[in-house]
């Protein structure tokens, strides 16, 4: 289940994220080694934003990650029809989809887990435990071992806090800066987000799960608007804020490693493709080439998590087989060109 409403007119409307804490040193949460526990799916974008962050600054070792199943179950079948994250189950029987078909999947991956820290069933049980009463059961979730609450479940913020708070423990890129101290830079990327946020990140969502046709007309239309600028954008300088990297990278990259074997199928924006579009898709391999980040990209959990979990759009978890699309991601890029231009 995605955490959205659906307006009159059939157009698809995200809820906000409720725990808005932020790590610094006027807050009471500080940025300190092992007090904090990250809770992702390799599946979501939003998760998967803060996965390389934290890739990208080396903080690994001082941010534990648990990886939950891509496929929705029911959090609480005896109480209510809810449907959303739930741990690994080593010693679980095969799984179905929330409907009761498909699969059979198993219940657990070598690289999904049991909650290290309370022994949760679902995400859903750690946000009941931090008081939580919006039922937004959503990822990334970012957990603090000391005060035993959530401090945030907004991507957008946790990967500033990653960027900016946590360089005296990186061990990769501390002078890496994806928000700088800029006022030109940060209006650069501010700019950047705030469309690429609501016709891509968003519009993706907006195409595949909008209930009326006019609602999918103009959500289509934006995306592939934004797609062809993005495109033009990326002729002329090597990344979308300018010529260094920033996290508006990072925000679009997630989406466009899962356009072409995901949203181009399931959520109907095939109007354009990575894979034919020249200039992005050398700019995606650029970024999944940085140190780190291939680790955190996961084609099989992309692909299990979107096509077992909504059963409204897949009734039997059909998984397509795709045309192996992290393999185009290997060849070289020449993106550095665009640096002495």
């Amino acid at each position: 289940m995605v955490a959205h409403d659906t307006s009159k007119d059939g157009k698809f409307v995200r809820k906000d994220s409720a725990f808005r804490n932020i790590i610094g040193k006027e807050s009471k949460f500080q940025a300190e080694a092992d007090r904090y526990h990250l809770y992702v799916s390799y599946a979501c974008p939003w998760a998967h934003r803060c996965l390389i962050v934290l890739a990208l600054k080396g903080l690994e070792n001082i941010i534990p990650v648990t990886v939950v199943h891509p496929t929705f179950q029911h959090t609480k079948p005896e109480i209510d029809g809810h449907t959303g994250w739930v741990f690994g189950n080593p010693e679980g029987k095969p799984i179905t989809n929330s409907d009761g078909r498909g699969g059979p999947f198993p219940a657990s991956f070598s690289d999904t887990f049991p909650d290290p820290i309370s022994n949760s069933f679902s995400i859903r049980e750690i946000y009941e435990r931090a008081g939580d009463t919006l039922g937004k059961y959503t990822v990334p979730l970012l957990w603090d071992k000391k005060l035993n609450t959530i401090v945030n479940n907004e991507s957008s913020e946790i990967i500033r806090m990653f960027n900016s708070e946590f360089n005296s423990f990186a061990t990769r890129n501390k002078d890496l800066d994806l928000y700088p101290d800029d006022t030109k830079k940060k209006e650069s990327i501010d700019s950047v987000n705030d469309w690429v946020y609501d016709t891509i990140n968003n519009g993706v969502y907006k195409c595949g799960f909008a209930t009326s046709q006019n609602a999918y007309n103009e959500a289509i239309k934006e995306l592939t608007s934004s797609f062809d600028k993005v495109e033009s954008i990326l002729k002329k300088q090597r990344y979308l804020a300018g010529n260094f990297l920033s996290e508006a990278d990072v925000r679009l990259f997630v989406t466009l490693l899962r356009f072409d074997e995901v949203y181009v199928t399931y959520f109907k924006t095939n109007t354009r493709t990575v894979r034919e579009s020249p200039e992005i898709l050398n700019y995606v391999r650029e970024i999944y080439q940085m140190d780190g980040v291939a680790e955190t990209c996961n084609m099989h959990h992309i692909k299990m998590h979107y096509f077992t979990s909504h059963t409204s759009l897949n009734r039997f978890s059909i998984i397509p087989e795709g045309k192996d699309f992290i393999a185009l991601l290997k060849q070289p890029h020449d993106r550095e060109i665009l640096s002495s231009v």
